[in-house]
């Protein structure tokens, strides 16, 4: 009876996606949202118009909202258009489903090529899921274009430097999540992620039909259950892990067990992960170590690289070797996050490249409020295994002791280990733990139950209410709200979190290397017609050396260099060479180079002699000669200086 109950629910649900079929970006009538890609499950879903992706006025930028894909694009165009002496919108790439990847560069046209100029890359939206990461990309890029031209130091920014940003790199994803009550990791191509042979057949359902797939929690006998209500929550809305033998209910994720295998939503739309499927110590997806000794990642794809949205960041970065700064955004940890991601910081990294990282681990703490900074194996694994025994047992387990747990294929290993570069994956958003009532130094989950009632008047969790399951009979269903309070914060909370993280991204971009010919002076060598010695003294700028540590190892920059350029017929001494290579220069750093050449003979003037004719009356030797001192930085960029050479 409960196998008919349930074939009579489905078809009853499927009739909820009844209307033309919707696209992400076509409409805001809901309907049929369709998902690209063969799989074993449903490629289409009840659209919802959620009140959290709606502009305040259409057409005028604000941060109170959630922007989709087509809104972003909308505003990139406008801003070509609007500022169209430092900014280029270009395609990179197209998403799984076809979409173009879009990417602004920001600089000042006028004053060089962008890729003679340092450099920082700038990306949000990788996890579909984590959009508040689109939301500080597009502010930093709003910030810096409507400051330009008023704020002196965002000015020399972009007239000195290039910011490449990218707002969304998983357009396809992010459209699912922001037209959906679905939620994926990243990219929707179809995956097998519980390693039954089918390709995403269990994804969560909205059977509530709310626009949110929250918690299904069932009353059992005491002892057969995982959870309790937690004892500290009189309203009775909180669940904590059970001690053994003592649970009485049992919490399921929203949804049907859509193959029978007495799991729910254990593989939905898509499952790769594109934070897995970078080069550097990539690892096969569980399954396909054929040794079954070896590590494996799961969501890791097929091959290093294989998932388009990944591969065009790295050829992108390869083929502009003059970002000296990374920053990928993701959420709900509030945390400056850097590599490594399979060691500990001490281990395996340079000790210089080190100290710099831990400078901006304190500068950023200061600027955005997060509690947290440091690598991903050590740091960020002890952080998670505090904040879920705080979440899920109630408090500290102190039998447990930290331990570091290695992330494969992930970016900030590739940003530094394979590309030399300073590189952040900061996490932003807290899931809602923003107040210690009792300051106690931890924030538990009644405070942030607490701190929901108090600032949202309770909307971020949805009371339990009973729902008649046609697979496992009367439910509870309720929960917090998985987009909007979980994963992301609730929209009058969105501009704090978009705008700190986007000034800490600011801070970065103003610490950039920056090479530059300080002074270059020719004077006559005595006792040697003809001869110059010229005295060229050039400086790193920035804060950041013109090459880590990291980056001269693995040989993605060349040693910066010197170089001279003599007029017609001038000549340099013997033992002088025209380019001179000069290593790195750290931050502030002043290095010289000499050179010595002769010039040609003078032409005579006119009436001079008895062999004065013909005179050779060529402009340009009538002219001081000058020479050209240029110096070249993989990314500390290019700076020239002219010297007039006076005989």
């Amino acid at each position: 009876m409960k196998d008919m109950r349930g074939i009579m629910f489905m078809l009853a649900f499927l009739s909820l996606c009844a209307g033309p079929a919707l696209r992400a970006g076509e409409s805001s009538k809901p309907g049929p949202y369709l998902v690209g890609g063969e799989r074993h499950g449903r490629s289409f879903f009840p659209a919802v118009d959620y009140p959290e992706t709606r502009p305040l006025k259409p057409g005028e930028i604000d941060f109170r909202h959630y922007h989709k894909y087509d809104e972003v694009v909308s505003f990139l165009r406008q801003w070509e258009k609007d500022y169209p002496d430092i900014v280029s919108l270009y395609s990179v790439g197209k998403s799984c489903e076809g979409r173009d990847i879009w990417q602004i560069t920001i600089t000042n046209k006028a004053t060089g090529k962008d890729t003679d100029k340092p450099a920082m890359f700038l990306e949000g939206n990788r996890h579909s899921g984590e959009v508040t990461a689109a939301e500080s990309a597009l502010y930093f890029a709003w910030h810096v274009l409507t400051r330009y031209g008023s704020d002196p130091e965002i000015t020399r920014l972009v007239d000195s430097s290039a910011l490449y940003v990218r707002v969304k790199n998983n357009p396809d994803g992010a459209e699912l999540y922001l037209n959906t009550a679905q939620s994926n990791r990243s990219t929707v191509r179809p995956h097998d992620s519980d390693g039954d042979g089918l390709l995403d057949e269990d994804p969560p359902d909205d059977l509530d039909v709310d626009g949110y797939c929250r918690q299904m929690r069932i009353k059992v006998e005491k002892g057969k259950g995982e959870f309790v209500v937690d004892p500290e929550d009189p309203t009775g809305r909180l669940m904590k892990r059970a001690a053994e033998g003592e649970g009485d209910y049992l919490l399921y994720s929203e949804g049907l067990d859509d193959d029978g295998d007495g799991k729910y939503n254990e593989d939905g739309v898509g499952g790769l992960d594109l934070h897995r499927n970078y080069p550097e110590n990539w690892r096969p997806e569980p399954g396909r170590d054929r040794t079954g000794r070896g590590w494996t990642q799961l969501g890791a794809g097929a091959y290093p690289l294989s998932e388009p949205e990944t591969r065009s960041v790295v050829l992108f970065l390869l083929e502009h070797p003059n970002v000296s700064v990374g920053q990928t955004m993701d959420t709900a940890v509030p945390m400056h996050l850097r590599p490594p991601s399979t060691s500990r910081s001490e281990e395996s990294m340079f000790a210089e490249d080190l100290a710099i990282y831990r400078h901006f681990d304190a500068e950023g703490k200061k600027i955005t409020g997060y509690p947290y900074a440091g690598d991903v194996y050590w740091d960020y694994a002890n952080i998670g295994r505090r904040e879920w025994r705080r979440m899920m047992r109630g408090g500290e387990d102190e039998e447990e002791g930290p331990a570091g747990r290695p992330l494969f294929g992930h970016s900030p290993d590739f940003g530094y280990f394979y590309y030399g570069a300073v590189w952040y994956g900061d996490e932003l958003w807290n899931g809602g733990r923003v107040k210690d009532y009792d300051g106690d130094g931890r924030i538990t989950p009644l405070e942030v139950l607490s701190w929901n009632d108090e600032a949202l008047g309770g909307r971020g969790f949805k009371d339990w209410t009973k729902f008649d399951h046609p697979q496992l009979g009367e439910v509870e269903i309720g929960g917090y709200n998985p987009k909007f309070f979980s994963q992301n914060p609730p929209v009058e909370f969105l501009e704090e979190w978009a705008r700190n993280e986007a000034l800490f991204n600011l801070l970065l971009a103003k610490s950039l290397p920056r090479v530059k010919v300080v002074s270059a002076e020719a004077k006559p060598v005595k006792k040697s017609a003809g001869v110059f010695e010229l005295a060229c003294v050039v400086v790193n700028e920035g804060f950041l050396p013109t090459a880590l540590r990291r980056a001269e190892r693995v040989k993605i920059v060349r040693p910066d260099r010197v170089e001279i350029g003599l007029p017609q017929g001038a000549a340099l001494e013997k033992g002088f060479r025209p380019r001179v290579e000069i290593g790195r220069l750290k931050g502030g750093e002043r290095k010289e180079v000499r050179w010595r050449f002769r010039l040609a003979p003078a032409p005579e003037k006119a009436g001079q002699g008895a062999e004065a004719e013909p005179v050779d009356r060529r402009p340009a030797e009538t002219e001081p000669p000058i020479v050209e001192v240029t110096i070249s930085s993989t990314r500390g960029g290019v700076d020239r200086k002219s010297v007039t050479v006076n005989r």
